[in-house]
């Protein structure tokens, strides 16, 4: 195997021992990610919001102790903060992430309270496993999160659950704006809206595992 993935260029080793993976491997993972059917089916969706918007959509899961966004819309706008197809951001910090969080069951939730690092990205930046706990249940009471800022000042996002037919939520969706163009208010008040109809929408695309 490590012969076949060489001769692709997808790994090298100087000494013919210890093998290193070579950037073009981020390839594979992309190529996954973008055929998996979540992303084939809610791609069509995400871009028409996106285009309605003006604004980046994305899609992500939870992977571990990270989101791993899945599917993308970008606006023309640029955001300081690279992400596409394959980008990891840690959950607890995110808006898809904390929505994703506030559905985990009491036990799992637990778990990954117990076990995170958190880090102070800005002033905003929620700094407290407890204060995160309170957020968490105030995202699922209100079935959305807004991050104004908390991952890198002049960010802000909203997002919203992805529920398939069995009820259970598969991955979350959400917009990102500058906060210099965009106030939390209007997030609410224009955005909110238009995630939650693209949220139904996209729900009667995904099937179960």
């Amino acid at each position: 195997c490590l012969y076949t993935l060489s001769k692709l260029g997808f790994v090298y080793a100087d000494d013919g021992k210890n093998y290193q993976l070579r950037p073009r491997i981020l390839s594979l993972g992309h190529a996954y990610l973008a055929s998996t059917p979540l992303a084939k089916s809610t791609q069509p969706v995400l871009k028409h919001l996106s285009e309605m918007l003006n604004e980046s959509c994305s899609i992500a899961t939870l992977d571990g102790d990270d989101i791993l966004y899945i599917a993308r819309a970008s606006s023309s706008r640029i955001m300081t903060i690279d992400l596409d197809i394959g980008s990891r951001l840690p959950a607890w910090s995110t808006s898809m992430g904390r929505v994703l969080l506030s559905y985990l069951p009491e036990d799992q939730l637990n778990d990954f309270l117990a076990r995170i690092t958190m880090i102070r990205y800005t002033p905003q930046t929620v700094d407290s496993v407890s204060k995160l706990r309170e957020e968490l249940k105030r995202v699922r009471q209100q079935g959305y999160a807004l991050n104004d800022q908390e991952l890198e000042m002049g960010l802000r996002s909203i997002a919203v659950p992805l529920v398939n037919p069995e009820g259970a939520v598969v991955a979350a969706l959400n917009v990102g704006v500058h906060a210099g163009q965009v106030s939390a208010q209007e997030l609410r008040s224009r955005v909110l809206p238009e995630l939650v109809k693209a949220a139904e929408e996209l729900s009667l695309l995904l099937k179960s595992d």
